[in-house]
């Protein structure tokens, strides 16, 4: 048995895995959100600590087992949010600062405009962005009052594994996330840790993703703590995408594409991220990463914002009851655009308006567009690796849309892929820990993954290349817009 503790923004989900990895007890439990400014985003690291005990011990109980039954525990998390505590005490210093927090975007455009974006990027994958962790460690040193004579810095895996272990240390994958970590030599980087004022001896241990990291009675009887992955890679991970090439897609509020780039570190590409996927015996799999800022949000805009849909879920029935988009397209950037365009000054578009549009067209324009973005993730990422796609995983709440993931097929051109256990991120956890402790080979791990469903492509080539042309046309005139406002459109 494995318990999996999926840390995550809003809340903490604990999974208990049998073992052949099917889940069979579940906790789950939110904790406070704090807003202190516009664009300030904290977390209480204490709440997070004891929300994930007690859901851990919920897991548990919902399987009918204690922790002396554990083979090991594993950890994925939510990425680049930053915690510090004090060495001595083990006491946190401030509130965490989450990734979604922004307060860093004029000291990372401070850092571009003084030329340094270049040797970030080509150390560590990475675009400066406050997004990352790095700054955020910097501001709690300079703005925040922590010293970092006493100062203990970490991303919340290296949070638990503390408060789990009494270690100090991290995996791979997380410490990439941080703009600090060489993803060559595996190490965290003097010259980028003096930019930002970071004691290198303040940073945890990095070690790989499958590895034993100490041992906690925490559950109860002696339990290895053998596993960690930052979210997105743990994913990867659970969806058995070991092999170079592989790749999946996360559909949520936004979505995450990440590609298995094998064991070669990829150089920097343009719109894309490269990122450690994980580090398993004396093996490191990278992998290439576009984030795309607004797919669920863009259905969640069509309820909430313009009041035409009551739920989600009424898209896939509004989608099918048209035989095309009759030319309507959304271009989602509404908060700008992600990955591979990185234009924050785009703005949400719709074109190919007519009398005879509806509510129907821009439900299922709101639909096509995560597919579309999608391809343009998938392509850009194939054009840095020079290795054609050949399935899609998929997971996320957007996989229950039948209508979604078969047109995601048709205009990918590959098949979709949708797993039995839909939380691939505690799943991928689960397998790391399973693998460090003896419990599963890798070998095992893709057996047990297990396939729900599978979307094949029925679309002809000339009508998929029709209806990308279409999209490409809406992201210009998205970005046009952009460009005419600010000046730049000549």
């Amino acid at each position: 048995m494995i318990l999996a503790l999926d840390q995550g923004t809003t809340g903490t989900t604990a999974i208990v895995f049998d073992g052949e990895g099917r889940p069979v007890g579940r906790g789950y439990g939110e904790f406070g959100q704090h807003f202190p400014r516009p664009g300030w985003v904290e977390h209480d690291a204490d709440e997070i600590w004891e929300v994930t005990r007690r859901v851990g011990r919920d897991a548990l109980e919902a399987a009918g087992m204690d922790g002396r039954r554990l083979t090991g525990i594993g950890i994925t998390n939510q990425r680049e949010t930053v915690v510090a505590w004090d060495r001595e005490s083990g006491k946190p210093l401030h509130r965490a600062l989450v990734w979604q927090d922004r307060r860093t975007a004029q000291r990372c455009d401070e850092l571009r405009e003084a030329g340094h974006e270049p040797l970030f990027r080509d150390r560590t994958g990475l675009v400066l962005d406050p997004y990352f962790s790095g700054t955020k460690i910097e501001w709690l040193i300079r703005q925040g009052d922590v010293d970092p004579a006493r100062a203990a810095f970490g991303t919340v895996d290296s949070w638990l594994v503390h408060k789990l272990t009494g270690r100090h240390a991290t995996d791979y994958s997380n410490a990439s996330r941080t703009l600090l970590f060489h993803t060559g030599e595996l190490q965290w980087d003097a010259e980028l840790c003096g930019l930002l004022g970071v004691p290198v001896e303040a940073l945890p241990e990095p070690c790989p993703s499958a590895h034993v990291y100490g041992r906690t009675s925490e559950f109860g009887g002696s339990v290895p703590v053998a596993g960690i992955a930052g979210d997105q890679q743990a994913a990867l991970y659970g969806q058995a995408c070991h092999g170079q090439g592989m790749g999946k897609n996360t559909y949520g509020t936004g979505s995450f594409v990440l590609e298995n780039a094998g064991g070669q570190r990829p150089p920097p590409a343009e719109g894309l991220l490269t990122t450690v996927a994980w580090g398993v015996g004396g093996r490191v799999d990278y992998a290439l990463e576009a984030a795309i800022f607004v797919t669920g949000a863009a259905v969640q805009w069509l309820r909430d914002g313009l009041g035409i849909i009551e739920a989600a879920d009424e898209t896939e029935a509004l989608a099918r009851s048209l035989e095309s988009n009759d030319g309507v397209y959304f271009v989602p950037a509404l908060t700008g655009l992600g990955s591979p365009h990185w234009d924050p000054y785009a703005r949400g578009t719709v074109v190919g308006l007519t009398r005879g549009s509806g509510r129907a067209h821009l439900a299922r324009a709101a639909l096509e567009a995560i597919a579309y973005q999608t391809v343009d993730a998938v392509r850009a990422m194939e054009h840095v690796s020079g290795v054609a796609l050949a399935e899609l995983k998929a997971d996320g709440g957007a996989v229950h849309n039948a209508w979604l993931m078969r047109f995601q097929a048709d205009v990918l051109g590959v098949p979709v892929v949708v797993p039995e256990v839909s939380e691939t991120t505690a799943l991928g956890a689960a397998y790391l820990a399973g693998v460090a402790a003896g419990l599963w080979s890798e070998e095992d791990t893709r057996r047990m993954w297990r396939e729900a469903a599978r979307y094949e492509p029925g679309m002809g080539d000339g009508e998929r290349e029709e209806l990308l042309a279409g999209w490409g046309r809406a992201l210009e005139r998205a970005r046009d817009w952009a460009r005419n406002e600010t000046g730049d459109g000549g």
